[in-house]
Formats: C-alpha cells, sequence, structure tokens
C-alpha cells in the first residue's frame, strides 16, 4: 500500500492551491485525481464558460495568473492555468485515480485509508478538495418516465449546435442554468424557456464599469441588510425593472442569505428581447413536454436540468459527524476538523468569489497542517 504524510484528493483549483501553499513551506502532497489530466472539469464544462470572477482575484496561492490573460478568463484559460500551475510546483498528482472510500485505518498514530477502485494509499493527513459541485442533482418528475423528448443535466450541456431549431426548456435560473437559456437563444434555438422554481436576485457583472466582485468586497464590509439594499439598488438602476419582462421579484438576498446571486452576462439583454422567457416552476412531464405549477403546459423537444449539485462527501466519507445536513462540511475550509488530521478546503460559500476563498483557505491550511504535523512528529511507518 501506497504512503504518504498528506493525501489531497481532488487537483482541482482548491486542492492545487492547497498543495501549492504546502509546498511553499516546504511540505509535499500527494494529490489523487480522477481524470486523466489536469483541468478537465473545466474543459467539459459549456463552451462560453468565463469566470465571473476577475483574473487579479482568481489566482492559486503564490502563484498568480498571467497579466497576459483576459480580465475574465474563458474556460480553457484557466485550465491551461491550472495546469501551469502544477508544473510551476512540481506537484505530484496521481491521475485515474477515483478515491471511493476515506476512513480512518488507526488511531494510535493517526493513519488516515485513502481506498481507490484498484488500489489504496495511507497518509496522516487527508485534505478533502473535491469541490461543491461533485455530484448533479437531477429532479424526479412525475411523468419523466413518459417523456419522449431529451432530458439532461446541465452538466452535460457543450453548446447550442444540438439544438438548433428545437424548443428547449431549461429547468433552473442559477448562473448555468441563466447562461445556457442565453446561448440557446443566441445561436439557433426555435424556442427558449426558462422555469422558475425559486427566484435569484440579477446583478450586472461590471456595474457602472467596474466588477461586481470588485463591489462585492466593500459590501462584505456592510451589515447584511445594509449590503442586500444597495445591492439591489445598484442592479435597478443599471438593468431596469425586470418585472416587465415575467421575471418574477427575488425569493432571496445575497448578503443576507449568503448565497451567489445571477450574474449578468446576456441573460437581460436575451430577456428583454424576449429571446428567452419565463415560467412558473415545473410540476409534471407529459410525453411531449412540460406542464407548470400553475396548469399551464407547452411542448419541448428537450429539457435541461440546471437543478445544481451535491457534494458527495457523504457517500465518500465515513466519518458524517464531519458534515452538516447538506453534506458539506461543518469546519470552515482549511481549519481542523473534529476528525484529526482531517481538513477541507474549497467549500467556501462567498459573494468575493470561490477561487479568491479557494486561495485564502489554502494558505490557512498550510499553517494549519504544519502545525499538526509538527505536533504529530516522525513520519508514517
Amino acid at each position: 500500500m501506497p504512503r504518504a504524510d498528506l493525501i489531497i484528493v481532488g487537483a482541482g483549483a482548491a486542492g492545487l492551491s492547497a498543495a501549492g501553499a504546502l509546498k511553499q513551506r516546504g511540505i509535499d502532497a500527494v494529490i489523487l485525481e480522477q481524470e486523466s489530466q489536469l483541468g478537465c472539469s473545466w474543459q467539459r464544462r459549456y463552451d462560453r464558460l468565463h469566470l465571473h470572477t476577475v483574473r487579479a482575484r482568481s489566482g492559486l496561492a503564490h502563484y498568480p495568473m498571467p497579466r497576459s490573460t483576459p480580465r475574465y478568463p474563458s474556460r480553457d484559460e484557466y485550465a491551461a492555468y491550472l495546469n501551469d500551475y502544477a508544473r510551476h510546483f512540481g506537484l505530484n498528482v496521481v491521475t485515474d485515480f477515483r478515491v471511493r472510500n476515506v476512513r480512518m485505518a488507526s488511531i494510535a498514530p493517526v493513519t488516515w485509508e485513502i481506498v481507490g477502485a484498484c488500489d489504496s494509499w495511507q497518509s496522516r493527513v487527508v485534505v478533502l478538495a473535491t469541490g461543491q459541485y461533485g455530484v448533479p442533482r437531477m429532479p424526479v418528475l412525475p411523468g419523466q418516465e413518459c417523456y419522449d423528448g431529451e432530458f439532461t443535466h446541465s452538466v452535460n450541456y457543450r453548446n447550442a449546435a444540438p439544438y438548433a431549431g428545437k424548443r428547449v426548456l431549461v429547468v433552473g435560473a442559477g448562473n448555468s442554468g441563466a447562461e445556457i437559456a442565453t446561448d440557446l437563444a443566441e445561436h439557433g434555438a426555435a424556442f427558449v424557456v426558462i422555469s422558475i422554481r425559486t427566484a435569484p436576485p440579477i446583478v450586472p457583472r461590471d456595474p457602472f464599469g467596474s466588477p461586481v466582485q470588485r463591489t462585492s468586497f466593500l459590501l462584505s464590509l456592510l451589515p447584511p441588510r445594509l449590503a442586500d439594499r444597495i445591492a439591489r439598488l445598484t442592479a435597478r438602476l443599471t438593468l431596469g425593472d425586470l418585472s416587465r419582462y415575467g421575471m418574477p421579484a427575488a425569493d432571496w438576498r445575497p448578503y443576507s442569505s449568503r448565497r451567489v446571486p445571477v450574474i449578468d452576462v446576456g441573460f437581460v439583454d436575451a430577456l428583454k428581447r424576449g429571446r428567452v422567457r419565463i415560467r412558473p416552476a415545473l410540476a409534471r412531464l407529459t410525453a411531449t413536454g412540460a406542464v407548470y405549477a400553475d396548469g399551464h403546459s407547452e411542448p419541448f423537444d428537450a429539457i435541461i436540468a440546471a437543478t445544481g449539485f451535491s457534494s458527495g462527501l457523504d457517500a465518500l466519507l465515513e466519518d458524517a459527524a464531519v458534515l452538516d445536513e447538506a453534506a458539506e462540511p461543518i469546519a470552515p475550509s482549511g481549519e481542523p476538523t473534529t476528525s484529526p488530521g482531517m481538513f477541507f478546503v474549497g467549500y467556501t460559500h462567498s459573494l468575493r468569489g470561490h477561487l479568491f476563498e479557494a486561495n485564502r483557505a489554502s494558505r490557512r491550511l498550510a499553517a494549519n497542517v504544519a502545525s499538526y504535523l509538527e505536533r504529530a512528529g516522525g513520519k508514517i511507518s
């Protein structure tokens, strides 16, 4: 059984940043990655994807993105940066290793066993960096088995080409749902509808010419209710009254709920031009289409469920006490957990940007892991 002082599960942005921050302190990690190469999960996402956060605030620990990169890097540009990051630090990434289980093998000394399909590793410290978007959430609807069209999750969407000339329903109005609906409308779908159960707030990406991420840094310093009022006013001034186009009022506020709003990169324009239409929550499916909560029905050739993801940590970990009811870590990213030698990174919900938070958490993680190893002493036998 191969052994290491420290194993990181997941070589996405958070896992690599953690490894880079640890390397900066002279601590080497083995990173176990289920994909065949770095950046695969980014390259599989839809073609139009760009970061909503600016280059300067999207780099990983101790190695920023090149200044030649655009303000909002594309999917492929960020995947290339991840590979460059790993080369820069000489990180030890084991690819094609799908972790099935993480469990404590012994208490004295503390030893973790990371179980794969055909092999297992042992380590003194394990860092979970599999991300908040590990498992697609697919809705189960009445009549779903009878629907004759294509019914898929947004994780499988690449571009609008397969949907040219078709009637398409997008279920869910998060950032992915809004961008996919916009992409479909702009590139040949005959009729595009987005079904909304819980209406999100929508904010411009660059209000008054300044990145909304920069605004979020400032508003995060204010009381949440005040920040929400300022954000709502800014959105109204820049985007207008969207209720005129069928968009319901937001059911939640970003700063009070610590949830990321829809960041507009074309959706509002498509809505105002009538290229994307709003519908209420989806109630059930028929052989030819959808029936909404208000009883209205429409035919659709395809339905794309942009209904989010879960972490999948509950299926991975034997120690469920470190997770909350949503299967996310109880301990803040980068901080010690109730299980000695177990840490998480990349699970922070923040309006300042997931990548920015991953950078900060990885630096905290490196300091905490160094302290833990110093207290534990010695190497794994």
